[in-house]
C-alpha cells in the first residue's frame, strides 16, 4: 500500500490531487441544489438515489436520501423508514443511538425551507425538532462522545457547535464538504476542503492544514479507525490525527456519495451504483443495496 503524507509528492500524485480537488470543488458547488419532488408509491420504495448519509444500529443499515430514510428489506430492496420523506442532507447516528438529521422538508409538507436539527430516538420512525428550524441546513453532522454536536452550515459556510443540540455557538468560517469529530480527543475535528483535509484542535474555532490529501468524506469511529474516501472513490486510512493517509483500496461503483465508519473494521460507503459494506477495514466490499441513479452526494 502507498502512504500519502504532507511531505513531498511525485508529479503523478500531485496531478491526481489536483484532479480530485477540481472534482470536490464541483461537488461543493452542487451542494446548493434544491430537492426534487418527493417519491410516492411503490417506485419510491423500490429505488435508491441521492444519498446523503449512512448509519447503522446493530446489523441494520440506514440510508439518508433525498426522499427520507431507507433501510434494506429482506430482499435487499430499499424500504422507507417512518412517514417523513424529507430531504435529509445531513445525517448521523450518535454513540447513544439517537439519529440526528437536517435538510429540507418534503415538497408540500409545509413548514420552513430548512429543518434545522431534528432528532429521532426510535431509529427514524418519528422525528422531533431540536433547534434552528427555518434557520439552518446542515450538510454534515457528527457528535463527540460527550454528546457535543458539530454541524456544518453549508449556506453560511460556518461550523456550528452545540453541547446539547439546542444551544449553538458559531465557530470557524470555512468552505467544507464533510466533517469528522475525534472519538477520543475532545475538541479535535477534521474537515474536507478543496485543498485537503484541515484540522482543528480547539473545537472548530480555528483550523490548520493537516494533510494535502484531498478527500470528499471522512469518518472517525475509534482512535485507530479514521477513514476517508477521495472524490474518485479511493478509500484511505488516516493516522496521526489526519496528518497522513494510507491508500487502502478503490471502493466499487465509482464516485462516493457518503461514508460512515461504524467501527475499526466495519465501513459503509455509498457510491454511484450501490451502498457497500466492508467488514475488514476496506479489504473487501459487498454491495448491500443497489443505487439506481448516479446523481447525488451532498
Amino acid at each position: 500500500m502507498q502512504t500519502h503524507s504532507s511531505g513531498h509528492r511525485s508529479a503523478t500524485t500531485t496531478t491526481a490531487a489536483l484532479t480530485a480537488a477540481v472534482a470536490l470543488a464541483l461537488t461543493l458547488t452542487a451542494c446548493t441544489s434544491s430537492p426534487g419532488p418527493a417519491g410516492t408509491g411503490d417506485d419510491s420504495a423500490a429505488s435508491l438515489s441521492h444519498i446523503h448519509g449512512l448509519g447503522a444500529r446493530g446489523d441494520t443499515l440506514y440510508v439518508a436520501t433525498h426522499e427520507g430514510l431507507r433501510t434494506a428489506g429482506a430482499d435487499g430492496r430499499p424500504v422507507p423508514v417512518g412517514d417523513r420523506r424529507d430531504d435529509f442532507m445531513g445525517f448521523t447516528v450518535t454513540a447513544s443511538g439517537t439519529f440526528l438529521a437536517s435538510g429540507h422538508p418534503a415538497p408540500g409538507s409545509g413548514g420552513p425551507a430548512d429543518l434545522g436539527l431534528i432528532a429521532s430516538t426510535d431509529s427514524g420512525r418519528s422525528w422531533q425538532e431540536k433547534s434552528l428550524g427555518g434557520e439552518v441546513d446542515f450538510h454534515s453532522l457528527d457528535s463527540a462522545p460527550d454528546s457535543t454536536v458539530y454541524g456544518y452550515d453549508s449556506a453560511n459556510g460556518l461550523l456550528r457547535v452545540s453541547p446539547d443540540g439546542v444551544r449553538w455557538e458559531e465557530r470557524a468560517a470555512l468552505r467544507a464538504h464533510d466533517i469528522a469529530v475525534s472519538p477520543a480527543t475532545p475538541g479535535t475535528v477534521l474537515a474536507t476542503t478543496e485543498t485537503g483535509v484541515v484540522r482543528s484542535t480547539d473545537g472548530g474555532r480555528t483550523f490548520t492544514p493537516a494533510s494535502g490529501q484531498v478527500l470528499a468524506y471522512v469518518s472517525w469511529a475509534a482512535p485507530d479507525a479514521l477513514f476517508g474516501v477521495d472524490p474518485s472513490g479511493v478509500l484511505f486510512r488516516g493516522a496521526d490525527g489526519g496528518g497522513s493517509w494510507t491508500r487502502v483500496a478503490a471502493v466499487p461503483g465509482g464516485a462516493p456519495q457518503a461514508l460512515t465508519a461504524v467501527d475499526a473494521r466495519r465501513l459503509l460507503v455509498a457510491t454511484q451504483d450501490g451502498v457497500y459494506e466492508s467488514r475488514d477495514a476496506g479489504g473487501r466490499f459487498e454491495r448491500r443495496m443497489a443505487v439506481t441513479s448516479g446523481e447525488g452526494g451532498h
